[in-house]
């Protein structure tokens, strides 16, 4: 599965013989995976599925889902009380054998109050409402598939975004490494160009002193470790990308471990072109984060 967003729009409707259903969803950035619904009255049992069907396609976010049914337009159905009407013709029956009454027509006897019933409730009512929930939930898996789509699709452009950075961020490495500032030798010209500066030009220089403080000045700045650090986050950012799937939260701790060895080595420099390069992996490392907080 690739990169996802967690920010998405998708809606979908649909005309079925148990009614016409519009799913709307909207889903922004979470921490977790959160659902509030707005179901219609009578649509309260779905509630438990709907959860069921969104945990398994979606891992986070804040999604918003909204059902408006529209129901179609049916004839009342009606039905013959059966017990009704044959107690009827039995009494009728005896009228007739009597003499006391004509034989009744069928008009006759459907117009008595009570034969013909309305057929709207008891097990007609539950079986259309059964086959009404299994339309709606199939339109909903419909609706959230294309919610997951458009997650993906915006997704795929920040996983753009987020590998034009990690490309910068170990561009920037390997000029830190290659500066010609972190070079013993250039630490130590520095040192004596600022000691030269504060006790004049034609005071003496101890040289024994001079390389003891250079090595010692060379040691405190080393960022080896921090440079070296930089590189294997970027491999294991660019792995969990290219791996897909649910990695905001990992993509996020490695982006703060970005923003610490930026800091160690701005903290650490003793030449301003180092302090740039340290400075302008901060910047893209808060750009790489702010990309990061949309992953899934």
């Amino acid at each position: 599965m690739p990169v996802a967003s967690m920010t998405g729009f998708a809606r979908i409707e649909e005309q079925t013989p148990s009614g016409s259903f519009a799913w709307e969803l909207r889903s922004v950035n979470g921490k977790g995976l959160e659902l509030r619904l707005r179901l219609p009255p009578g649509f309260e049992a779905l509630e438990p599925e709907i959860r069921r069907l969104a945990s398994a396609r979606l891992a986070r976010g804040n999604v918003q889902v909204a059902l408006t049914v529209a129901k179609p337009d049916e004839r009342l159905r009606f039905t013959i009380n059966e017990t009704m009407l044959a107690e009827v013709l039995a009494l009728s029956g005896k009228l007739v054998a009597n003499g006391d009454a004509a034989t009744p027509t069928a008009d006759g006897l459907l117009a008595i109050r009570g034969i013909i019933e309305p057929a709207e409730a008891g097990t007609v009512e539950e079986v259309r409402s059964e086959a009404r929930n299994e339309a709606a939930l199939a339109a909903f898996s419909r609706a959230l598939d294309a919610l997951a789509t458009a997650r993906q699709e915006e997704g795929a452009a920040i996983a753009r975004v987020l590998r034009e950075r990690l490309a910068t961020i170990a561009d920037l490495t390997a000029q830190a490494e290659a500066d010609p500032a972190r070079r013993p030798a250039a630490i130590f010209e520095r040192l004596r160009a600022q000691v030269a500066h504060l006790l004049g030009t034609d005071a003496a220089l101890d040289e024994g002193r001079l390389h003891a403080e250079a090595a010692l000045l060379a040691t405190r700045a080393d960022v080896s470790e921090e440079l070296d650090r930089l590189r294997a986050h970027v491999e294991a950012a660019a792995k969990l990308i290219d791996g897909g799937g649910p990695v905001g939260r990992r993509l996020d701790f490695l982006s703060q471990e970005f923003n610490r060895e930026s800091n160690t080595l701005c903290s650490k420099s003793n030449a301003t072109s180092l302090t740039a390069i340290g400075l302008e992996l901060k910047v893209i490392v808060d750009q790489f984060r702010e990309q990061v907080q949309n992953i899934e």
